[in-house]
């Protein structure tokens, strides 16, 4: 009995050739993976199909919104794994998609070459081959020019050609076989479900230094407050360690309502200047600057004259209040109201912070708040700000930062947004996920050999990824490492070193270069903390670290592998206090290798095996380097070789290998 086509069924036959394990493909498409504009990008996916086919694979992609789509062809690896690369050029939204297919030619192609050099007859394959060219012709009505012509001719020298062995070279040549691996008919054509969305950063999203400062304390006097104008004048030094951001904690108006003395005490004095996270009072909000520090053209100076010395301003968003902030007598449903009149001030338990209260995102708040704080980033974008660390992202809606980055973009695809979250490692790749560009850490608490390998390699070889960036700060003014307490001059150098090799996004709290580790009796906390008071510093202070600092930022300027981050590989060193490991790019022109010797008290040794298999050199084989702390060429020969790293004399070691073959 005749029964009527099925679509699903044909639909379903059609694709025959199966499309599994994508990645990127961010929780089945839902979120968008990360890209870096100029940067290459790589896709993979299992591709098989039944029987003995050959069959072709291609990486589609496109920017969103755009009819066309690009392609790519994908290349097999092993197993059924197939990888494209692709660059985007331009930041922005941006989706792929992955089609796979049989190709019929292909596999006439290599069936021929077997029966042939086995000495069987292919005569009725021959025909076969010519017909395969014959369909691909009719199949495109006969186009001109791109090839057709070149196609029709060969066809033609086919037909015409007297003897078995012309025919057989004409259809086997190369022309004939790049010629229909473009234009056949793509048999059981298959795709992916969905389009996998991308988001392409521009590239200091993925590759940056940060300097953080108060602007207050720049003066160079604890009785005088620090203006923009004194920070303009500190702009060469900061250029000359090599920094490319300069990141600002609030500028804004600071409350007087419960203000903070020193030392976080809840006794301030009359000229204690309080904390600068105590945002708004009646000269302003959030989108107001401390009149102490100048005014909004005073910032837009500052703002021009870093660009003129390579440095990008960063703001901190926080989304907090001092009692004294307009919001509250403009909108107070914004806020959460206890019985007796008063809003709770905010904790953190066994932490408070009296100066200051939150937010809250739902009911009346919404949208009026949202929109306010939206309009918040885009007053500062205005005024020439791209880039904002979010303090304490994770205690406010992921919705809330889903879609107020998104409304950021519509109006410029390159803000970068640095999520300040210390918290459970879920909700830190979830913000992630929603958009944030770059993310705080645990690098900053992870200290032994075993703390750092496990940590790195999660980052690094994990689905995160493909969407957390991590910014490795050393320090922060909330933050005093007990590493760093106990550790001397030799602890910075090599914090320093791992946060600026192990990354690609770094930075540091002023003071670090000067190893200022003076800290609050048990406690992660600076003692007279410049959030709580006007400091000033002598910038040449004995001891410091300052060399050191502009010489790993020149290494990372100078060479590739180190704008990278999950190219990170660890290597073996036999000693758990020496931290051994290696970057290089995808073509080998840049081959770095790092030691760090993790016990900043006592001198440690090692033998340690040079990557000689990465060229696919033998263990005994010699191999050029240059030691790039002191500039000195050099050859090992041999896999297995020695260190030794004195933390008072020389606590890191820096080495670039030389690919034979003449290349770098």
């Amino acid at each position: 009995m005749d029964r009527p086509s099925h679509p699903l069924l044909q639909k379903l036959a059609a694709s025959r050739v199966a499309i599994e394990a994508v990645e990127p493909a961010i929780d089945g498409g839902r979120f968008a993976a990360k890209a870096v504009a100029g940067m290459p990008f790589r896709v993979e996916a299992d591709i098989f199909c039944d029987g003995h086919d050959v069959i072709a694979a291609a990486l589609l992609h496109r920017r969103r919104g755009d009819q066309q789509w690009r392609e790519t062809p994908m290349r097999r690896l092993v197993n059924d794994r197939w990888r494209a690369a692709i660059v985007f050029t331009e930041p922005g939204h941006h989706e792929f998609s992955i089609i796979a297919w049989r190709d019929l030619f292909a596999s006439w192609r290599e069936e021929v070459a077997k029966k042939h050099e086995a000495g069987q007859k292919i005569i009725l394959e021959l025909e076969e081959g010519k017909h395969l060219v014959e369909q691909t012709l009719a199949a495109h009505g006969g186009r001109e020019g791109g090839g057709w012509s070149v196609l029709e001719a060969l066809l033609e020298e086919v037909r015409s050609s007297a003897s078995e062995g012309d025919r057989l070279a004409v259809l086997m040549s190369d022309d004939m076989a790049a010629l229909m691996a473009r234009f056949a008919v793509r048999v059981n054509l298959s795709e992916t479900e969905t389009a996998f969305p991308v988001f392409v950063d521009r590239e200091r999203a993925a590759f940056s230094a940060w300097y953080e400062l108060m602007p207050r304390s720049q003066s160079g006097s604890p009785d005088r407050h620090g203006t923009f104008d004194d920070v303009i004048a500190r702009l060469p030094y900061v250029e000359g360690l090599g920094f490319d951001v300069l990141y600002f904690p609030p500028i804004h108006p600071i409350g007087r309502t419960n203000r903070k003395g020193r030392n976080n005490s809840l006794t301030p004095g009359p000229d204690d200047p309080g904390s600068p996270y105590a945002i708004g009072s009646e000269e302003g909000g959030h989108d107001a600057i401390h009149p102490e520090l100048g005014t909004l053209d005073d910032f837009r100076r500052l703002v021009e004259a870093a660009r003129q010395h390579g440095l990008e301003i960063a703001l901190d968003f926080a989304i907090q209040c001092s009692p004294d902030h307009p919001w509250i007598r403009e909108h107070p449903e914004w806020f959460d109201w206890r019985p007796d009149g008063t809003i709770k001030f905010a904790e953190n338990p066994p932490k408070k912070y009296e100066d200051i209260v939150n937010v809250h995102f739902y009911r009346d708040a919404i949208p009026g708040l949202w929109y306010a704080l939206r309009d918040v980033v885009l007053f500062w974008l205005e005024h020439g700000v791209r880039i904002f660390r979010v303090d304490n992202p994770h205690t406010k809606p992921l919705p809330f930062w889903e879609w107020l980055i998104e409304e950021v973009r519509q109006v410029d695809p390159g803000v970068i947004f640095l999520a300040e979250a210390f918290t459970r490692p879920k909700m830190m790749k979830r913000l992630a996920k929603v958009g944030f560009n770059q993310s705080y850490s645990y690098f900053t608490w992870r200290n032994t050999k075993q703390e750092l390998t496990e940590y790195l390699t999660e980052l690094t070889r994990e689905e995160c990824r493909y969407t957390m960036r991590p910014n490795f700060f050393v320090n922060t003014p909330d933050i005093n490492p007990s590493y760093l307490q106990t550790s001397g001059r030799p602890g910075f150098q090599v914090r320093l070193f791992l946060a600026a090799t192990l990354g690609a996004n770094y930075g540091v709290y002023s003071g670090f270069e000067l190893c200022e580790a003076a800290a609050m009796p048990g406690k992660e906390e600076y003692l007279n903390s410049e959030k709580y008071e006007i400091r000033a510093w002598d910038w040449d202070r004995p001891g410091n670290i300052k060399s050191d600092i502009a010489f790993i930022n020149r290494l990372r300027q100078e060479n590739p592998a180190l704008q990278q981050f999950i190219n990170l590989n660890f290597y073996n060193a036999w000693n758990d206090s020496i931290l051994y490991y290696g970057k290089f790019t995808d073509d080998f022109s840049d081959f770095l290798l790092f030691a760090a010797n993790l016990d900043p008290h006592h001198p440690q040794a090692a033998h340690f095996e040079v990557p000689l298999w990465e060229f696919g050199l033998p263990d005994d084989a010699t191999i050029e380097a240059d030691d790039l702390v002191t500039g000195q060429p050099f050859a090992w020969t041999g896999k297995i070789q020695h260190m030794y790293l004195d933390p008072h004399q020389r606590p890191y070691m820096a080495w670039r290998l030389k690919a034979p073959g003449g290349r770098r």
